[in-house]
């Protein structure tokens, strides 16, 4: 699967201040039914979206006119929950690009870099600035930077830094999936075999 490239993006947020998100809440059991990546952006959160009758819940954030943008920001503790790989499609296919929070669930951070999703751990400090910039302006804006793993409140200026294994990070900037970067290194791969 390719996946799009990443360098720098700046983008409006999209605010989930609730903790514990886990991977039924993101894209609940019952409609994992399909094996392609794409349509799960439809389902993203769709017991807290959608009532039982089918309409948008209109105090859910999504719902929200005010809020856009391709940063997910979220609670501490996101993505805890089964290992469902389909919880980082639903996020990427709906059209994030990051996920923002203050600790993240091992096997959905690992998902999530694997298709394409960048998760930007920062300190709870960081996190919490970051969420009352978002409440005073819908509008706020965050930087992030891949290549110097580096993400920038805009409104107030601060920066903090974060981690990412050097292998998923040029993955991500390259669009790479496991099977693309095994292909970039191929002549390597023969080179190496013939001289054994």
């Amino acid at each position: 699967m390719a996946i799009d490239k990443f360098t720098t993006i700046t983008s409006t947020c999209i605010p989930l201040s609730i903790e514990n998100v886990d991977t039924d809440q993101i894209i609940p059991a019952r409609f994992l039914k399909a094996t392609s990546r794409k349509g799960f952006g439809d389902n993203l959160f769709r017991d807290w979206r959608y009532n039982k009758e089918g309409k948008p819940v209109q105090d859910f954030v999504l719902n929200n006119p005010n809020y856009s943008g391709t940063v997910l920001v979220g609670g501490k503790n996101f993505g805890s929950g089964s290992s469902r790989e389909h919880a980082a499609w639903a996020i990427y296919d709906y059209g994030f690009k990051v996920v923002v929070s203050s600790f993240f669930a091992d096997i959905f951070k690992n998902n999530a870099l694997n298709n394409g999703l960048l998760p930007v751990q920062v300190s709870e400090k960081f996190l919490s600035t970051l969420f009352s910039s978002i409440e005073k302006n819908p509008g706020a804006k965050v930087k992030i930077d891949l290549e110097n793993q580096k993400i920038t409140n805009l409104e107030t200026g601060e920066s903090e830094n974060f981690e990412i294994s050097a292998y998923k990070k040029q993955c991500l900037i390259n669009g790479y999936d496991d099977i693309d970067f095994l292909i970039s290194i191929k002549g390597k791969i023969e080179a190496f075999e013939k001289s054994r």
